[in-house]
């Protein structure tokens, strides 16, 4: 797992989410065109094999325009799914982003109690601490008072307290850690006891002293006020403890989110990329079928001038025949007076 420095945590904190690129959204093209607009060629006559020839080409141009129309479509089809994966992404990563920071910002809000409690925790020791410089001097001036004590003649053969609590130290370290005969116990615990009632008595008579006890109560207050400051900065940094815990967590989770949003920005630019290609495509085919489109219309217009002066010929010969009918002094029909009138020779 990633150690979370401050130096990670603000880099955290300060990403910013990618752009919300949008998808390609190119306007769909119709395949369908209009009809070019190809320029009269002069009217030309074709053979029979001319004009097989250019059925033939018109045909094989019709199915090359079918193909390259089926190919546009697929690309276009392969475009828009893209498409749709593109906003699929941008949605996702989107919505990894919002959870990404709505935990860095409670993250930031256990950072700050954190803070707050480890300031707690060094004022809190410097109250300590001063109770603790306190606590010394007054130990050492109760110290200096009972050695000014005067003892009276019962206290010149008796153990000083010192010495009667290392016996009851070591009285008790004895029963604790060997193994003893009931005789043997019985005859500890006595002595225990001797020396518990021998020291409260010595201190109960060093205390008589006024200005001793006035020490040694001051002395008690000073201890239990360093207790105080210490139990609190014991229960500050247990808090800020438990803040900071809180705070790496959310940011690990913070931080497992931000890849998943990486890999989603990833995945879209990736598909967007791929739209694009093949919006590309599709638009390179859809000009082909506008290039076959115009060639399939020059051919037809070719046809059709062709035809038209087939037609015309033949109206032409027909009107010559008429007319020389007419010269001969035939009688003609209406039909044959509204050809000539057609052909201009009326």
């Amino acid at each position: 797992m990633e150690e979370f420095t401050e130096e990670r945590i603000e880099q955290l904190e300060s990403v910013e989410a990618p752009a919300a690129d949008a998808p390609v959204e190119a306007p769909a093209e119709s395949v369908e065109t209009e009809t070019a607009e190809v320029p009269e060629e002069e009217s030309e006559e074709m053979t029979e094999e001319e004009a097989a020839a250019v059925s033939e080409n018109l045909e094989k141009l019709e199915q090359k325009r079918s193909v390259i129309n089926n190919d546009a479509e697929k690309h276009k089809r392969l475009r828009d799914d893209l498409n749709k994966q593109t906003k699929e992404w941008v949605a996702k990563r989107d919505a990894l982003n919002a959870e990404v920071r709505k935990l860095v910002e409670e993250a930031g809000k256990h950072r700050e109690e954190r803070d707050a409690l480890n300031q707690k925790v060094r004022e809190s020791k410097v109250f300590r601490d001063e109770c603790n410089h306190k606590v010394t001097e007054l130990t050492e001036e109760y110290h200096a008072l009972r050695k000014d004590l005067p003892q009276g003649e019962k206290d010149k053969d008796r153990p000083s307290i010192k010495q009667l609590r290392k016996e009851f130290s070591d009285l008790e370290l004895r029963q604790q850690t060997q193994v003893l005969k009931k005789k043997e116990e019985e005859n500890l615990i006595k002595r225990l006891k001797e020396i518990d009632a021998l020291i409260k008595e010595m201190e109960g008579e060093q205390e008589v002293s006024g200005d001793l006890r006035e020490k040694q109560i001051a002395l008690r207050e000073a201890k239990a006020e360093a207790e105080k400051y210490h139990k609190m900065v014991s229960e500050y940094a247990e808090q800020a403890q438990k803040e900071h815990d809180t705070m790496i967590s959310l940011y690990e989770q913070a931080d497992a989110l931000r890849k998943q949003a990486d890999e989603a920005q990833a995945k879209f630019i990736e598909c967007k990329k791929a739209a694009d290609e093949e919006h590309r495509k599709h638009i390179e085919q859809i000009k082909s079928v506008h290039e076959t489109d115009r060639d399939v219309n020059a051919i037809k217009n070719r046809q059709k001038n062709a035809k038209k002066k087939k037609v015309d010929a033949e109206s032409k010969k027909a009107a010559d025949d008429i007319f020389a009918r007419f010269k001969n002094g035939e009688k003609l029909s209406t039909e044959d007076l509204m050809a000539l009138q057609k052909s201009g020779l009326l």
